[in-house]
């Protein structure tokens, strides 16, 4: 049906008017009916005991479209495929695979080992992952959009395992993961448990605006390497929150999270365990992302950092680079706020890393506690500007532990003590308690105008979020006390 709307006059341009009105209707009736069409058409695809579908080998992975769901249902035995995503979802009709738990939340096992992938689609790079997203020969889609893939159990891609392939059977590469992320934009990876395999999480350099939340990412590396981590991104505009990040496989050197993104904001997550809990180096892969305007300002809020004895190296966080080409490293500035660092080393502990005097650190509103005294804490190692703000921090603290030291901490107005006032440190409640020094003592956030920190929510166990809920000042750390006094002196 065409719809126009006649305009007359005297003037030469009206009859022009009239007939590009009439187009502008007609376009709107067309992408409308387009867009209807699409809604309608979208299928749902279910797989598990008692569906249409036994298991994921026997979904058209080669042809999702937008709008496309597939539910995975949870069975007591794990399914062996693994397979690519591609596609073309959108913001309102993302293609999903999505798992539905059990009976008690068990989530469905995707098991790497022994895997095949199913007919009917044919990628490359298949020893790289369990499930890989962007990359496809068949379908001939090298970067998909708006993919979200939620509520499932991933496991298994490591050397150690064996899957059949498109060349029959063969080993996983020592860079595999769980999930990997070749390419695409705006992807979702949400409330999965990702676990032993060589990496949890992995992005390329090719994939843009992807979100990891919710989720539990643990046991992943190799025995005595350094390079397989829980997660490894290398992103454009990547985003990490309400995870649990926990220790590496056991005799593995990987970190918590190695990141060589633009645009990073890691918020909200409890990571603990590795050589570093944070790796946050230059983009080494693609002058994209150090092209990026996002490169050099990184954030880093709310989140709980531990060190354990025996986990690697002494330090917390490492930012700048790694790989000795200094032109490429961040030389930026890391937005520290409102993070609980706990250290539990006997021997000296390092806040943080920064590669080269042009990295900066501005550290606000956190509290960096050590079971060792306050003397074996040091906040830089041996270089770079730290300015340190509202913190609380042990007493006894040094600038670095390093004779060579040729940095500089900038500190005023931070609160020194034996005991930051945990509900319970023995069971890993950081929560501050009623009496604690860091209820209501934050101080304001300076922040640059790209990017607002508002704090509005916290790591909830096991792995999410709850809202963060401020009563009269901001705590210290990355929790709020429970319960304030009902009213103001």
């Amino acid at each position: 049906m065409r719809f126009c709307l006649h305009r007359y006059g005297n003037s030469q341009s009206g009859p022009i008017y009239m007939r590009s009105y009439c187009l502008r209707v007609w376009t709107f009736f067309v992408i409308t009916s387009l867009c209807v069409s699409a809604a309608a058409l979208a299928a749902d695809y279910h797989v598990g005991p008692g569906q249409k579908l036994e298991s994921p080998f026997e979904v058209p992975w080669h042809d999702l479209q937008s709008g496309d769901t597939v539910f995975i249902h949870w069975r007591d035995k794990p399914y062996r495929n693994k397979w690519v995503l591609v596609g073309y979802g959108t913001a309102e009709q993302p293609i999903t695979v999505r798992g539905v738990p059990g009976p008690n939340g068990e989530l469905p096992i995707i098991d790497g080992e022994r895997a095949t992938t199913p007919p009917g689609i044919d990628f490359w790079a298949e020893q790289r992952a369990v499930i890989k997203i962007g990359g496809s020969n068949l379908p001939d889609i090298e970067s998909p959009t708006h993919i979200i893939v939620e509520n499932l159990d991933i496991r298994a891609a490591h050397p150690d395992s064996m899957f059949l392939g498109s060349e029959g059977l063969q080993a996983y590469s020592d860079a595999a993961s769980a999930i990997y992320v070749e390419n695409g934009l705006n992807i979702t990876i949400r409330n999965c448990i990702l676990h032993d395999c060589a990496n949890g999480f992995f992005s390329a350099y090719q994939s843009r605006e992807v979100l990891v939340e919710g989720c539990d990412i643990h046991s992943n590396g190799i025995e005595g390497s350094y390079y397989q981590h829980n997660c490894y991104s290398a992103t454009r505009g990547m985003t990490y929150q309400f995870n649990r990040i926990g220790r590496p496989r056991e005799g593995s050197r990987g970190n918590g999270l190695k990141d060589r993104s633009a645009g990073l904001v890691v918020r909200y997550n409890w990571i603990e365990g590795g050589n570093r809990q944070l790796d946050l180096v230059e983009g080494d892969d693609s002058t994209d992302i150090i092209n990026d305007p996002r490169y050099r300002q990184t954030y880093v809020y709310g989140n709980v950092l531990i060190e354990h004895e025996g986990g690697g190296n002494n330090q917390i966080l490492h930012y700048g680079g790694d790989n000795g080409n200094e032109p490429d490293y961040r030389k930026g500035v890391l937005y520290f706020f409102n993070n609980t660092v706990i250290s539990h080393l006997t021997g000296g502990t390092t806040i943080a890393r920064l590669s080269t005097n042009a990295e900066t650190a501005v550290m606000t509103g956190n509290i960096f506690y050590t079971t060792a005294p306050g003397s074996h804490l040091a906040v830089l190692d041996e270089s770079g500007l730290v300015r340190m703000t509202g913190n609380w921090i042990k007493k006894g603290w040094k600038s670095s532990h390093e004779d060579g030291f040729e940095g500089r901490v900038i500190a005023s107005g931070n609160i020194e003590g034996e005991s930051p006032g945990f509900v319970d440190f023995a069971h890993d409640n950081f929560r501050p308690s009623l009496d604690s020094p860091c209820v209501d003592a934050g101080a304001p956030m300076i922040v640059d105008r790209t990017h607002e920190i508002t704090l509005d929510w916290e790591f909830a166990a096991p792995r999410g979020a709850r809202q963060r809920k401020i009563f009269r000042a901001i705590d210290l750390g990355a929790f709020e006390v429970d319960t304030k006094p009902t009213s103001v002196p």
